[in-house]
């Protein structure tokens, strides 16, 4: 398998990032598209001012390869139904994150990139595992651990602990 990153965040270096760690954990060639527009108003929920994120994935099934998992980047606000948002989704073979509510600044704290980043690639590796069969964790420091808030992403670490990573070559084999 491969993972083709498509996002409207024109942020070369956290998208770089981003892909390094997806390399790095499932061991996959990763592939970076930049788009102008991928989530548009037809997605949008206007009493909630936010992004329904399960109509984003079920719209972009249609775009995978055979071979490949899609992780689209956002920096809009989404939701799913029953949650005040989500910081990202996976199903199937596609994921989204956005960054809208990872930027320090969102929470009123100064702005500070590298934990903007650290939260970024976390994202990216917890959805990227829900693609590659892993299920949520109950291991707090395990990427795979749900994340209700931001101090959630912030306590965990990026990579999968080691049950998570036994599973994933279990499930690869």
């Amino acid at each position: 398998m491969r993972i083709r990153i498509l996002s409207e965040l024109k942020d070369e270096e956290v998208l770089r990032r981003i892909a390094d760690v997806l390399r790095e954990i499932y061991g996959e060639e990763v592939e970076l598209e930049l788009a102008e527009s991928l989530i548009d108003e037809r997605f949008l929920n206007p009493i909630r001012r936010q992004y329904d994120a399960w109509r984003i994935v079920q719209y972009y099934q249609h775009i995978p390869e055979a071979d490949e998992y899609v992780l689209l980047v956002t920096d809009r606000d989404l939701y799913a139904a029953g949650l005040n948002f989500v910081f990202g989704l996976a199903w199937r073979r596609v994921a989204i994150i956005s960054t809208h509510r990872l930027h320090p600044e969102f929470y009123g704290q100064p702005a500070d990139r590298e934990l903007f980043i650290e939260r970024a690639l976390k994202e990216a590796v917890h959805e990227i595992g829900h693609l590659h069969g892993l299920s949520h964790c109950k291991n707090e420091r395990c990427v795979m651990r749900f994340s209700n808030s931001i101090l959630d992403t912030d306590y965990k670490s990026y990579m999968p602990c080691e049950k998570c990573l036994a599973k994933l070559r279990l499930l690869r084999s």
